[in-house]
């Protein structure tokens, strides 16, 4: 009968695997970093095309630029805040979205469900959703309890 090998190099790399690891943890808020990155990337071509609409336009460029800081967020604050940011970001401009499909639009803006930059932009904020959630649940259980400090005389 052969013995697992059970020495540390061989159970360090199934540990950098699991659920909630360092490496883990980093790789999906890679992916969530992309996702938010793809729907600023729409969004701003999205600008380019419309900025002349009066409220719509804009929300473009703010939904841009918001992407994109949210984004490097999530590369270099390793708090999970970050990643709640991703969940709010792909909420709110998913649910814009969906206003603006409705028979009464969004700010007289009416879109439609078809299109690649719209099923690009709805996979990506859904992609930045499940992520951060993900995130956020995982690293808010690791996140340590600082202690608070006490003046006393």
């Amino acid at each position: 009968m052969v013995e697992p090998d059970t020495t540390s190099a061989s159970c360090a790399w199934v540990r950098a695997d699991r659920p909630g690891s360092e490496q883990t943890l980093m790789t999906v808020r890679l992916v969530a970093a992309v996702a938010v990155l793809v729907s600023a990337g729409v969004h701003f071509k999205l600008w380019l095309d419309y900025h002349d609409l009066n409220v719509v336009g804009p929300a473009f460029m703010v939904n841009a630029v918001a992407g994109v800081v949210i984004a490097v967020l999530l590369v270099v604050w390793k708090h999970w805040l970050a990643p709640l940011l991703a969940v709010g970001f792909g909420i709110a401009t998913l649910a814009a979205f969906t206003i603006s499909t409705t028979p009464n639009g969004l700010f007289d803006d009416h879109e439609k469900w078809s299109g690649g930059y719209v099923w690009t932009a709805a996979i990506a904020e859904a992609v930045a959703i499940i992520t951060g959630l993900y995130l956020v649940v995982h690293e808010r259980r690791t996140t340590p309890v600082r202690e608070h400090a006490t003046v006393s005389s």
